[in-house]
């Protein structure tokens, strides 16, 4: 998607107060974001319009008798980008939200500038890295964080800053064929410590657990 393009969202949360904030929250936002569909139940996201929005804001809690994680899940598999908007701010919950493939995973003690900025990174198909959620992760080092070559970090970092592979192979002097190569090689060694990362949000949660970029590097 274009960064200037309009985006459109269907927002799933059961608490009327929150869906009028979030699209009062919307509509001031510079660049146009606008509310298709929005409800208590994920239904919302399934049906026209929601069904073709370009962003789900997808609470957690929607009387499922837990964590809305199979809805989540159902959505992701289909190619949508959800973001978890969520009262939950603990390690496990974010987590689980990244790894199951969530685009990011937001507070809603954050606030309007942070709702606004996961949306459109979202729509764009950008990392995102609110500060609940980096200070959830937090940055030590990890007794099982795997050994990552140079060649490896950098193109892992390159990645977290850029739009594509296409321009990090551009900005390292190397094919873009080999930047996929080294992306696959971290995913493999995360996967074999037990921390699988599938999606780009999932491993820009790892690498700032492990102390590998810094949430300004973003």
């Amino acid at each position: 998607m274009s960064s200037s393009a309009p985006v459109s969202v269907a927002v799933v949360d059961d608490h009327p107060a929150i869906l009028a904030g979030v699209q009062m929250w919307y509509a001031a936002s510079p660049r146009p974001i606008t509310v298709v569909a929005s409800g208590s139940s994920v239904r919302e996201a399934w049906t026209p319009p929601g069904s073709t929005a370009d962003v789900v804001l997808l609470d957690l809690q929607l009387g499922e008798g837990g964590p809305a994680f199979s809805s989540l899940r159902r959505l992701v598999d289909a190619g949508r980008q959800v973001v978890v908007y969520s009262m939950r701010d603990d390690e496990k919950t974010a987590l689980t939200c990244l790894d199951l493939g969530a685009a990011t995973f937001l507070t809603k003690s954050e606030g309007q500038d942070h709702l606004v900025a996961a949306t459109l990174a979202a729509a764009d198909e950008r990392p995102y890295m609110p500060p609940a959620l980096a200070g959830a992760l937090g940055t030590n080092v990890r007794a099982d964080r795997p050994r990552l070559s140079a060649g490896e970090e950098n193109v892992l970092i390159e990645w977290f800053q850029s739009e594509s592979k296409e321009l990090v192979a551009q900005r390292l002097g190397i094919s873009v064929r080999t930047v996929n190569s080294y992306l696959d090689r971290v995913r493999i060694k995360y996967a074999n410590v037990g921390r699988p990362a599938r999606t780009k949000a999932s491993l820009v949660a790892r690498a700032i657990q492990d102390g590998l970029v810094d949430v300004d590097d973003l």
